[in-house]
């Protein structure tokens, strides 16, 4: 029973922590490992946060840009954890507040959305494939 124990405990690594394990013995590799992490969590971090204010899954984007940050990084591990938390503690005061405020919430984010697509100028192009170009469509950066 001993040989068990001690066969199980310095087993060979297989999968993904035997990939990680080869990469740490090459610095050079394990640092672009590393910068790829990096730049990849980035880049879906920035759309998640992008993304919160509209309909659909930008929380959901957030979590997985630091999940992916957090593979590699202490810090994004500490700040998911506490993001985690704090994103609870929101969803229950959400929650607690009744169907008032689900309903204005729907409207306030409804509206964040169609004030984004006209600033960013959707509503004229779109009116322009229909051949419609009223002025009010386009954006006020397009002025």
């Amino acid at each position: 029973m001993t040989a068990d124990v001690e066969t199980s405990s310095t087993e060979k690594q297989t999968g993904w922590r035997a990939f990680r394990t080869g990469l740490a013995r090459r610095p050079t590799l394990n640092l672009a490992y590393r910068i790829g992490v990096a730049v990849a969590g980035v880049a879906v971090l920035a759309v998640g946060i992008l993304a919160i204010p509209y309909p659909g899954p930008g929380w959901a984007i957030v979590f997985a840009g630091l999940g992916i940050l957090a593979t590699e990084f202490a810090w994004a591990r500490r700040i998911l954890g506490w993001l985690r938390g704090k994103y609870h503690q929101g969803m229950a005061w959400y929650s607690a507040r009744g169907p008032v405020m689900r309903v204005f919430a729907a409207f306030a984010t409804a509206a964040l959305v169609v004030a984004t697509l006209w600033a960013l100028g959707t509503f004229g192009i779109v009116g322009s494939w229909i051949g419609v170009e009223w002025e009010w469509l386009r954006s006020p950066l397009q002025r």
